[in-house]
């Protein structure tokens, strides 16, 4: 049993999407990381938002999220005449169901100072409306 004390670090990353599709932020992460001294433990990011969503993914090849993206779009389509909530346009509704779908977020391991990924992951925020938002992480790293 590891008697190391343990440590507790917080942060936030205040982002801009460009719109409908996925932003990697694996690297503003490992730099969240950078920031404090945990060298084992465990990364946890929430996603403050209801119409986005975080994904860890295959970062080599970008048709991996296209074809994410298409595969979503057939299984909540924009504008479905259904969908009571449009107050912000036809991908509105469709944007919470997709973020409910998926994930607003993820528990990271950190082994030896560094994110514990697989050679082909990516930590991506998907976003799911149309026009460009603000986003907002909280970090939270626990370990020692």
């Amino acid at each position: 049993m590891d008697k190391t004390a343990t440590e507790s670090v917080t942060s936030r990353i205040e982002l801009s999407t460009p719109g409908r599709g996925f932003t990697e932020i694996t690297g503003k992460l490992r730099d969240s990381l950078r920031a404090g001294s945990v060298k084992n433990g465990l990364m946890h990011v929430f996603l403050r938002h209801t119409s986005a969503s975080l994904l860890l993914t295959e970062n080599a090849d970008p048709d991996v999220r296209h074809d994410l993206e298409n595969f979503i779009s057939k299984l909540v389509p924009d504008g479905d005449p259904a969908h009571i909530h449009s107050a912000e346009g036809p991908d509105d509704m469709p944007a919470h169901i997709r973020s409910v779908l998926t994930s607003s977020e993820l528990s990271l391991p950190i082994r030896d100072g560094r994110l514990a990924l697989g050679t082909w992951q990516g930590v991506y925020l998907w976003e799911h409306r149309h026009r460009p938002h603000r986003r907002i992480l909280d970090i939270t790293i626990l370990g020692h």
